[in-house]
């Protein structure tokens, strides 16, 4: 790397577009990755998959 050259920019905050802050990588606040969790956690992201089946032998308890 020469003198001149710059430091690698941080990435975007994923919530607010604002540059993400090293203390909070990828988000640039506590604020932003606390939206981020409250949208896991109450359903606002899902990974799409098959839907589960009610009575399927994995789902009951074991012996």
């Amino acid at each position: 790397m020469t003198a001149d050259a710059k430091p690698p920019a941080l990435p975007r905050c994923p919530i607010c577009r604002r540059r993400a802050s090293a203390e909070a990588r990828p988000f640039c606040s506590a604020r932003c990755a606390q939206v981020d969790l409250g949208r896991w956690l109450t359903g606002g992201y899902a990974i799409p998959g098959e839907a589960d089946e009610p009575g399927r032998p994995e789902d009951e308890d074991g012996p």
